[in-house]
């Protein structure tokens, strides 16, 4: 492991067992989207908000490889402050998660890549369709966010949370995806399946045949199953992807 992830480390009888959950948790999602090649070596970020500090939340040292994160070297940060790389998080994450978790009480993690699938639909003017079973948990769920550049300044906090008002997920034109939820799990698997859409999608615009778009009243109903589901019985897929972890690598939850 590189020497960068002992810095800074704690331990659980150092702080809640309700933030060395979390921070489980983060490090797991870190580890799942390296494990399905969701990772850019160093960048993107996932985040966590800190239980009981609604104004502090948890994110990856910046020179870590998503690899590299455990719950114990997770940097914990106050998102009304102005961070970069000098207080060891990338500024453009910082800016992005920092803001969005500000706006958003409701919401404890976010989840944010830049895929290359990811990135290719975000350039499609018409966005994501609505055709797939996949692509239907973001009916009347996902917000656009025009390209500004590079996340750095934090007067784009407010246009990104505009965007995103009170929806799931966010497609950064010509940038990438982000998906937010209650729990890890929830944000993360969300990200899977906002992938999975656009990358059927794109295969099925490729064929250059005409696409079946699903009716509107069809994928209202849609959503709201897959949100009862996400709310109940669809929590049992967390411990499943924690056990697949756990015997690929269990350091994580160091």
């Amino acid at each position: 492991m590189n020497k960068h992830a002992d810095l800074a480390k704690v331990s659980s009888d150092q702080i809640s067992q309700a933030e060395w959950q979390a921070r489980v948790d983060l490090a797991a999602v870190y580890r799942l989207l390296a494990h399905y090649g969701w990772d850019d070596v160093i960048y993107n970020h996932s985040s966590m908000r800190v239980p009981g500090e609604p104004r502090m939340f948890l994110m990856k040292k910046h020179e870590l490889l998503y690899t590299e994160v455990t719950a114990s070297n997770l940097v914990k940060v106050n998102m009304d402050q102005d961070l970069d790389e000098k207080s060891g998080v990338n500024r453009p994450g910082f800016t992005l998660h920092g803001g969005v978790l500000g706006a958003r009480a409701d919401v404890n993690c976010a989840v944010h890549v830049h895929t290359e699938k990811g990135v290719a639909l975000s350039g499609l003017k018409h966005g994501l369709r609505m055709v797939s079973q996949q692509a239907l948990r973001f009916y009347k769920r996902v917000g656009y966010h025009k390209y500004e550049g590079i996340t750095e300044d934090f007067d784009e906090r407010a246009r990104i949370n505009k965007d995103l008002g009170q929806n799931r997920a966010l497609i950064l034109e010509h940038h990438g995806m982000l998906t937010v939820g209650k729990t890890a799990r929830e944000a993360f698997v969300l990200m899977k399946y906002l992938l999975t859409a656009a990358e059927i999608q794109l295969k099925m615009e490729a064929t250059g045949g005409e696409l079946l778009e699903v009716p509107a009243d069809v994928c209202a109903k849609t959503a709201e199953q897959f949100q009862h589901h996400d709310s109940g019985r669809g929590s049992s897929d967390w411990p499943a992807y924690l056990r697949m972890l756990d015997g690929i690598d269990p350091s994580y939850r160091d």
